[in-house]
C-alpha cells in the first residue's frame, strides 16, 4: 500500500484497520468525520463505520482537513513513511524535500523555510511548493507545521519539561506563536494536553517511539553488543532484557548537551520506551530523531521485503543499524578497516580510555564520553600510535575529525549522499569501502553498498572469481534501492547454521 493520497485505497485501509494491523502504522491515517478527530491503524478505540472514514497518506493531510490527532493513539508515536524511488525526478525531488524536513540537524541552528529548502535543492521555490503539493497535497509549510506540533505534543504528553523550553524545542520563536498554532490547529490549549498521571523516571524522563513489524529485536542488539565499547555504551546481555544505553555529546547553536540515554524495547506494543538524561532536554527533538535513525524505526518493511524476501527469506525483520553520532561512527568504521570486529573494538576501547572525557551519569555502565571531534583533531600521530593505531588511519581519523569540527562534512541523514561520499573520498585512507559503510549507517542511506567487503563476497558466493567486487556489483542491482538491507541480510545469514536457514 503506497503511503501517498493519491493512491490508497480506501477498502483495504479500512481492513487494515479493523486488523489494527501495526505493519500499516505511520504508512496512513485515519479521520474520523463524526468525531472530528484523526487516528493511527493501530488505534484501539470502538471501530467507527465505513462511511465515517477518510484514509492520509500523512498527518498533515489530515490536520489539513482539521481533523485533531487522536489522544489515545497519539499520532506523534507513529514511525514516519520514508519513501526511497528509482521513479521520476519530481517524486524523488519531493521526498528528498520531506526528508530534508524531517531532519532537525540539516538547517544547523536556523529554522527552514521554502526559499532555503528549493536552494538544497537546486530549484527553485516555486517548484519545489508545486511538486510537494502534487506529491503530499500540503505545502512544505503545512508539512513543516504539523510535524512541530506532534513534535511539542508528544513532549507535552511525555515529559514535565516548561511550557517555554517545549515551545522553543519544538521549533517556534516564542511561547505566544506555539500557543496560537495549538489553538488554530487542535482547538486546544497546550496545558491541556498534559497527560495526568504519567510515571516519571528516577533519572532522566521517558519517550515512546513506534516502529512497524516485523523488527528482529535481538540481532539488532546482538550487532551493536558485539561492538560495545566499554564506557560509553552498553547493551543487556542476551535473555536478561531488550535494552541498550550510552552517553552522548551534541553540539547545537555552539553549545554542547552533554548525557545518557537508555532505551528499552517494548515489543509487546512495537514501540521504544527511550529514557534521556534531563541535560539533553533542549536538544531532545535531535536526540529522538538519532534514535529513530540508530535503531532504523522507520523502516518500512512491507517494501523492503517485496523486494529482497526472495534473495534472503530468513531476514524480514533486519532492518540497517545506524548510529546515535555519524561522526563517531566514521571514525569507528576507519578503525575497522580491513581488520576483525574484536580488533577495531579493541582500538576504539583504547581510543576511548586514553581521549574520552569522562562524565557522571546515575548508570556505573557509562562513565565517558566519545573524545570530540576537536579533541582528535588535535591529536598528534605519536598519541595514536601508542594505541596501535597505524599512520593511513591516523591520518583518516585526524582528517575526519578536522572536517567535522570545522562544519566541513556533514554525517547525519540531511546530508547530500553523493556529494559526502565524493567528500570522504578525498580525505586521506578513507576509499570506497569506508565511503559506503559510512552512508549506510550515519546517512542512512537505504542503497549503500560496500562491493570491497570480503565478507560480503564469501556471503554472495563471488569470493573465488577474478574480479569479485564487480560480480558483487552486478549482482547486487537486482536489490536496489534496498542494497543496504541486503548487506545486513548477507552478513546475517552467514551467522545462521546451514540447517536452520
Amino acid at each position: 500500500m503506497n503511503p501517498d493520497a493519491a493512491t490508497l485505497q480506501p477498502d483495504a485501509c479500512y481492513l487494515a484497520l479493523q486488523a489494527r494491523d501495526a505493519r500499516f502504522d505511520g504508512r496512513f491515517f485515519i479521520g474520523v468525520t463524526s468525531t472530528g478527530i484523526y487516528c493511527r491503524p493501530v488505534c484501539r478505540v470502538r471501530m467507527p463505520k465505513r462511511e465515517n472514514c477518510r484514509f492520509f497518506g500523512h498527518a498533515a493531510q489530515a490536520e489539513r482537513e482539521g481533523f485533531r490527532p487522536c489522544l489515545r493513539c497519539r499520532p506523534e508515536l507513529a514511525p514516519q513513511s520514508v519513501a526511497w524511488s528509482i521513479q521520476d525526478a519530481s517524486y524523488i525531488l519531493a521526498h528528498q524535500a520531506a526528508r530534508l524536513l524531517d531532519e532537525p540537524e540539516a538547517w544547523a541552528d536556523n529554522s527552514p523555510s521554502v526559499e532555503q529548502l528549493a536552494k538544497r535543492l537546486g530549484v527553485s521555490d516555486r517548484h519545489v511548493r508545486r511538486i510537494f503539493e502534487a506529491q503530499f497535497g500540503v505545502s512544505p509549510v503545512q508539512y513543516l507545521q504539523t510535524r512541530r506540533l506532534l513534535t511539542a505534543k508528544q513532549l507535552l504528553a511525555d515529559t514535565d519539561l516548561p511550557m517555554t523550553q517545549i515551545a522553543l524545542v519544538s521549533g517556534y520563536q516564542s511561547v505566544r506563536r506555539f500557543n496560537s498554532a495549538f489553538v488554530e490547529h487542535y482547538g486546544l490549549n497546550p496545558t491541556q494536553l498534559r497527560r495526568e498521571g504519567t510515571a516519571t523516571p528516577a533519572h532522566g524522563f521517558a519517550i515512546r517511539l513506534g516502529y512497524r513489524p516485523p523488527y528482529d529485536v535481538q540481532a539488532m542488539l546482538g550487532f551493536f553488543r558485539k561492538r560495545r565499547i566499554s564506557g560509553i555504551e552498553f547493551v543487556s546481555a542476551e535473555g536478561d532484557g531488550n535494552k541498550t544505553g550510552r552517553t552522548l555529546a551534541i553540539e547545537s547553536a555552539g553549545k554542547w548537551h552533554k548525557g545518557w540515554l537508555v532505551a528499552e524495547f517494548d515489543e509487546t506494543r512495537h514501540q521504544l520506551v527511550l529514557r534521556v538524561s534531563d541535560t539533553l532536554h533542549e536538544v531532545l527533538p535531535i536526540v529522538i530523531h538519532r534514535m529513530r535513525a540508530a535503531l532504523d524505526l522507520d523502516a518500512d518493511p512491507m517494501a523492503i521485503n517485496s523486494v529482497l524476501h526472495e534473495s534472503f527469506p530468513h531476514g524480514d525483520g533486519l532492518r540497517v543499524p545506524g548510529a546515535m553520532s555519524g561522526y563517531e561512527l566514521a571514525v569507528r568504521a576507519v578503525l575497522g578497516q580491513q581488520i576483525t570486529v574484536a580488533a577495531a573494538r579493541t582500538l576504539a576501547q583504547r581510543l576511548v580510555d586514553r581521549f574520552g572525557e569522562p562524565i557522571a551519569t546515575p548508570l556505573p555502565e557509562l562513565t565517558r564520553l566519545f573524545p570530540e571531534p576537536a579533541v582528535l583533531a588535535g591529536a598528534g600521530g605519536d598519541a595514536l600510535g601508542q594505541l596501535g593505531i597505524v599512520k593511513q588511519r591516523q591520518a583518516a581519523i585526524v582528517a575526519i575529525a578536522q572536517a567535522v569540527a570545522e562544519k566541513r562534512l556533514a554525517l547525519h541523514g540531511g546530508a547530500d549522499v553523493q556529494a559526502t561520499i565524493a567528500a570522504l573520498k578525498e580525505l586521506p585512507g578513507i576509499g570506497d569501502w569506508t565511503a559506503q559503510y559510512i552512508a549506510m549507517r550515519s546517512l542512512r542511506w537505504p542503497d549503500a553498498f560496500p562491493a570491497g567487503d570480503v565478507a560480503l563476497h564469501k556471503a554472495m558466493g563471488v569470493q573465488g572469481g577474478p574480479h569479485p567486487a564487480r560480480a558483487a556489483q552486478a549482482a547486487s542491482q537486482a536489490w536496489k534501492p534496498w542494497r543496504s538491507y541486503a548487506v545486513i541480510r548477507a552478513w546475517h545469514a552467514m551467522t545462521i547454521p546451514q540447517e536452520s536457514q
